[in-house]
Protein backbone atom coordinates (compact mmCIF):
# COMPACT_ATOMS: atom_id res chain seq x y z
CA UNK A 1 0.00 0.00 0.00
CA UNK A 2 1.42 3.06 -1.05
CA UNK A 3 1.35 5.83 1.78
CA UNK A 4 -1.14 8.46 2.47
CA UNK A 5 -2.00 12.14 2.06
CA UNK A 6 -1.39 12.14 5.82
CA UNK A 7 1.88 10.16 5.62
CA UNK A 8 3.58 12.56 3.28
CA UNK A 9 2.22 15.99 5.42
CA UNK A 10 3.84 14.23 8.22
CA UNK A 11 7.01 14.03 6.73
CA UNK A 12 6.79 17.56 5.71
CA UNK A 13 6.31 18.95 8.52
CA UNK A 14 8.54 16.74 9.97
CA UNK A 15 11.11 19.13 7.40
CA UNK A 16 9.15 22.26 8.75
CA UNK A 17 7.01 22.10 10.99
CA UNK A 18 3.96 23.44 10.12
CA UNK A 19 3.46 26.26 13.39
CA UNK A 20 7.05 27.58 11.92
CA UNK A 21 4.45 29.41 9.28
CA UNK A 22 4.25 33.32 9.47
CA UNK A 23 0.88 34.70 10.92
CA UNK A 24 -0.08 35.39 7.43
CA UNK A 25 0.17 32.32 5.72
CA UNK A 26 -1.40 28.98 5.11
CA UNK A 27 0.57 26.36 4.35
CA UNK A 28 -0.70 22.76 5.06
CA UNK A 29 -2.86 20.51 3.09
CA UNK A 30 -5.81 22.86 1.35
CA UNK A 31 -7.38 20.79 -0.64
CA UNK A 32 -7.93 16.94 -0.45
CA UNK A 33 -8.31 14.32 1.90
CA UNK A 34 -5.33 12.86 4.80
CA UNK A 35 -6.66 9.30 4.32
CA UNK A 36 -6.18 9.15 0.23
CA UNK A 37 -3.91 6.96 -0.71
CA UNK A 38 -0.79 8.73 -2.92
CA UNK A 39 -0.44 7.57 -6.54
CA UNK A 40 1.64 10.54 -7.30
CA UNK A 41 3.27 13.88 -6.50
CA UNK A 42 3.61 16.63 -8.93
CA UNK A 43 6.36 19.17 -7.11
CA UNK A 44 6.01 22.58 -8.02
CA UNK A 45 5.95 26.64 -6.92
CA UNK A 46 2.66 27.67 -7.74
CA UNK A 47 -0.31 25.06 -7.95
CA UNK A 48 -2.06 26.40 -11.36
CA UNK A 49 -4.75 24.75 -13.27
CA UNK A 50 -2.08 23.91 -15.56
CA UNK A 51 -0.37 22.06 -13.00
CA UNK A 52 -3.48 20.17 -11.80
CA UNK A 53 -3.74 19.04 -15.41
CA UNK A 54 -0.53 17.75 -15.72
CA UNK A 55 -1.12 15.74 -12.35
CA UNK A 56 -3.95 13.99 -13.71
CA UNK A 57 -2.82 13.21 -17.08
CA UNK A 58 0.09 11.99 -14.75
CA UNK A 59 -2.40 9.78 -13.02
CA UNK A 60 -1.29 11.76 -9.54
CA UNK A 61 -3.45 12.69 -6.99
CA UNK A 62 -1.23 15.39 -5.20
CA UNK A 63 0.25 18.50 -5.49
CA UNK A 64 2.93 19.77 -3.13
CA UNK A 65 3.23 23.51 -3.93
CA UNK A 66 5.82 26.08 -2.26
CA UNK A 67 3.22 28.87 -2.68
CA UNK A 68 -0.57 28.02 -1.34
CA UNK A 69 -2.95 28.60 -3.67
CA UNK A 70 -5.85 29.87 -0.84
CA UNK A 71 -4.21 32.80 1.48
CA UNK A 72 -7.98 34.03 2.86
CA UNK A 73 -11.08 32.49 3.71
CA UNK A 74 -13.10 31.32 0.71
CA UNK A 75 -16.89 32.58 1.13
CA UNK A 76 -17.82 30.16 -2.01
CA UNK A 77 -16.15 28.43 -4.93
CA UNK A 78 -18.70 29.32 -8.07
CA UNK A 79 -15.37 30.01 -10.81
CA UNK A 80 -15.45 33.67 -10.28
CA UNK A 81 -12.01 33.96 -10.24
CA UNK A 82 -8.56 31.65 -11.06
CA UNK A 83 -8.31 30.80 -7.22
CA UNK A 84 -11.67 29.13 -7.29
CA UNK A 85 -11.38 27.40 -10.79
CA UNK A 86 -8.48 25.56 -9.29
CA UNK A 87 -10.16 24.68 -5.61
CA UNK A 88 -12.94 23.18 -8.26
CA UNK A 89 -11.02 21.25 -10.86
CA UNK A 90 -8.70 19.90 -7.83
CA UNK A 91 -11.96 18.72 -5.97
CA UNK A 92 -13.85 17.02 -9.09
CA UNK A 93 -10.56 15.50 -9.95
CA UNK A 94 -10.06 13.97 -5.99
CA UNK A 95 -6.40 15.82 -6.24
CA UNK A 96 -4.87 16.76 -2.99
CA UNK A 97 -3.15 20.10 -2.84
CA UNK A 98 -0.45 20.55 -0.07
CA UNK A 99 1.35 24.03 0.63
CA UNK A 100 4.69 24.14 2.26
CA UNK A 101 5.74 28.18 2.05
CA UNK A 102 7.32 29.98 5.33
CA UNK A 103 7.63 27.16 7.30
CA UNK A 104 10.28 26.04 4.47
CA UNK A 105 11.59 29.57 4.88
CA UNK A 106 12.05 29.73 8.26
CA UNK A 107 14.57 26.23 8.33
CA UNK A 108 18.21 26.14 7.99
CA UNK A 109 18.00 22.80 6.69
CA UNK A 110 16.59 22.09 3.77
CA UNK A 111 15.28 25.99 3.57
CA UNK A 112 14.65 27.54 0.54
CA UNK A 113 17.56 30.35 1.67
CA UNK A 114 19.99 27.76 2.38
CA UNK A 115 19.18 26.12 -0.71
CA UNK A 116 20.37 29.05 -2.93
CA UNK A 117 23.00 29.70 -0.97
CA UNK A 118 24.59 26.21 -1.42
CA UNK A 119 23.40 26.74 -5.19
CA UNK A 120 25.58 29.84 -5.43
CA UNK A 121 28.48 28.45 -3.70
CA UNK A 122 28.67 30.26 -0.30
CA UNK A 123 30.46 29.30 2.38
CA UNK A 124 30.24 29.74 6.41
CA UNK A 125 26.54 29.77 6.11
CA UNK A 126 24.32 30.84 8.61
CA UNK A 127 21.06 32.40 9.27
CA UNK A 128 20.53 35.88 8.58
CA UNK A 129 17.70 36.82 11.20
CA UNK A 130 17.03 34.16 13.82
CA UNK A 131 13.92 33.21 15.43
CA UNK A 132 12.85 31.99 18.87
CA UNK A 133 10.50 29.02 17.80
CA UNK A 134 10.90 26.31 20.12
CA UNK A 135 11.02 22.79 18.25
CA UNK A 136 13.69 20.28 19.31
CA UNK A 137 16.62 23.30 18.77
CA UNK A 138 16.12 23.09 15.28
CA UNK A 139 17.84 27.23 13.63
CA UNK A 140 14.96 29.12 12.68
CA UNK A 141 15.04 32.08 10.95
CA UNK A 142 14.28 33.93 7.46
CA UNK A 143 17.36 34.48 5.04
CA UNK A 144 20.68 33.43 5.09
CA UNK A 145 24.45 34.80 5.09
CA UNK A 146 28.15 33.37 3.72
CA UNK A 147 30.96 34.05 2.27
CA UNK A 148 32.30 33.44 -1.21
CA UNK A 149 35.89 31.60 -1.09
CA UNK A 150 37.44 34.29 -2.98
CA UNK A 151 36.28 38.10 -3.50
CA UNK A 152 34.96 38.29 -6.73
CA UNK A 153 34.28 41.87 -8.91
CA UNK A 154 30.13 43.51 -8.27
CA UNK A 155 29.69 42.95 -12.08
CA UNK A 156 31.21 39.79 -12.40
CA UNK A 157 29.50 38.48 -9.22
CA UNK A 158 26.02 40.07 -10.96
CA UNK A 159 26.62 37.99 -14.20
CA UNK A 160 27.17 34.30 -12.20
CA UNK A 161 24.41 35.05 -9.95
CA UNK A 162 22.08 35.93 -13.63
CA UNK A 163 23.57 32.54 -15.36
CA UNK A 164 23.54 30.75 -11.98
CA UNK A 165 20.21 31.61 -11.18
CA UNK A 166 18.58 31.19 -14.84
CA UNK A 167 16.86 34.76 -14.54
CA UNK A 168 16.47 37.07 -17.39
CA UNK A 169 16.60 39.95 -15.48
CA UNK A 170 18.59 41.39 -12.25
CA UNK A 171 17.81 44.32 -11.37
CA UNK A 172 20.69 46.16 -9.16
CA UNK A 173 21.46 49.37 -7.72
CA UNK A 174 24.82 51.35 -8.12
CA UNK A 175 27.86 49.37 -8.19
CA UNK A 176 30.29 50.44 -5.00
CA UNK A 177 33.54 49.97 -6.31
CA UNK A 178 34.02 47.36 -4.10
CA UNK A 179 34.60 43.14 -4.25
CA UNK A 180 31.87 40.87 -3.07
CA UNK A 181 32.64 38.49 -0.57
CA UNK A 182 29.72 38.91 2.30
CA UNK A 183 26.70 37.64 0.59
CA UNK A 184 23.19 37.95 2.52
CA UNK A 185 20.42 36.40 0.54
CA UNK A 186 16.48 35.55 1.09
CA UNK A 187 14.32 33.67 -1.47
CA UNK A 188 11.20 35.40 -2.32
CA UNK A 189 10.07 38.72 -1.20
CA UNK A 190 13.30 39.59 0.96
CA UNK A 191 12.99 44.28 1.47
CA UNK A 192 12.02 43.39 5.34
CA UNK A 193 15.82 41.94 5.43
CA UNK A 194 17.63 44.59 3.49
CA UNK A 195 18.82 46.34 7.52
CA UNK A 196 20.08 43.14 9.05
CA UNK A 197 22.33 42.52 6.01
CA UNK A 198 23.58 45.84 5.80
CA UNK A 199 23.74 45.71 10.00
CA UNK A 200 26.43 42.53 8.82
CA UNK A 201 28.12 44.01 6.98
CA UNK A 202 26.93 42.38 3.82
CA UNK A 203 28.45 42.97 0.05
CA UNK A 204 25.25 42.31 -1.68
CA UNK A 205 21.75 41.35 -0.86
CA UNK A 206 19.88 39.11 -3.19
CA UNK A 207 15.82 38.55 -2.92
CA UNK A 208 13.21 39.68 -4.67
CA UNK A 209 9.95 42.04 -5.00
CA UNK A 210 12.23 45.19 -4.23
CA UNK A 211 9.62 48.32 -5.20
CA UNK A 212 11.47 50.89 -7.05
CA UNK A 213 12.02 53.78 -3.60
CA UNK A 214 12.98 51.02 -1.90
CA UNK A 215 16.15 50.41 -4.22
CA UNK A 216 17.11 53.93 -2.79
CA UNK A 217 17.42 52.18 0.97
CA UNK A 218 20.73 50.92 -0.10
CA UNK A 219 22.12 54.65 0.58
CA UNK A 220 26.01 53.09 -0.47
CA UNK A 221 26.06 50.71 2.30
CA UNK A 222 24.98 47.64 -0.05
CA UNK A 223 24.58 46.21 -3.32
CA UNK A 224 21.08 45.14 -3.41
CA UNK A 225 20.32 42.88 -6.38
CA UNK A 226 17.01 41.67 -7.28
CA UNK A 227 16.68 38.51 -8.98
CA UNK A 228 12.56 38.08 -9.21
CA UNK A 229 10.41 36.25 -6.76
CA UNK A 230 9.77 33.12 -9.37
CA UNK A 231 13.70 32.94 -10.35
CA UNK A 232 14.71 32.91 -6.49
CA UNK A 233 12.96 29.97 -5.61
CA UNK A 234 12.46 28.07 -8.92
CA UNK A 235 14.91 25.79 -7.46
CA UNK A 236 13.10 24.63 -4.33
CA UNK A 237 11.25 22.44 -6.61
CA UNK A 238 14.27 20.64 -7.40
CA UNK A 239 15.02 20.20 -3.43
CA UNK A 240 11.35 19.38 -2.52
CA UNK A 241 11.43 16.41 -5.39
CA UNK A 242 14.43 15.49 -3.85
CA UNK A 243 13.58 14.87 -0.61
CA UNK A 244 10.34 13.22 -1.38
CA UNK A 245 11.85 10.96 -3.89
CA UNK A 246 14.42 9.85 -1.57
CA UNK A 247 11.72 9.04 1.19
CA UNK A 248 9.10 7.60 -0.62
CA UNK A 249 9.65 4.84 -3.65
CA UNK A 250 6.41 3.19 -4.36
CA UNK A 251 5.10 6.05 -6.35
CA UNK A 252 6.09 8.51 -8.71
CA UNK A 253 7.01 12.07 -7.96
CA UNK A 254 7.53 14.58 -10.61
CA UNK A 255 8.71 18.01 -10.78
CA UNK A 256 6.07 20.15 -12.99
CA UNK A 257 7.26 21.01 -16.68
CA UNK A 258 4.73 23.87 -16.11
CA UNK A 259 6.45 27.29 -15.89
CA UNK A 260 4.42 28.96 -13.35
CA UNK A 261 5.76 32.63 -14.04
CA UNK A 262 2.83 34.87 -13.93
CA UNK A 263 6.02 37.75 -15.39
CA UNK A 264 7.52 37.76 -18.38
CA UNK A 265 10.31 40.01 -19.92
CA UNK A 266 10.71 41.34 -23.62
Amino acid sequence: MNPTVNDIQLFLHNIAPNHFQESYDNSGLLVGNTGDEVRGIVVCLDSTEAVIDEAISLGANMVVAHHPIIFSGLKRITGRNYIENIVRKAIKNDINIFAIHTNLDNVYQNGVSTHIANKIGLKNIEILQKKEISYEDLPTGSGVIGQLNTPVDEMEFLQFLKSTMETDCVRYTNLLGKSIQNVALCGGSGRFLLEEAIRQEADIYISADFKYHEFFDANDKILIADIGHYESEQFTIQMLHRILTNKFNTFATHYTKVNTNPVNYL
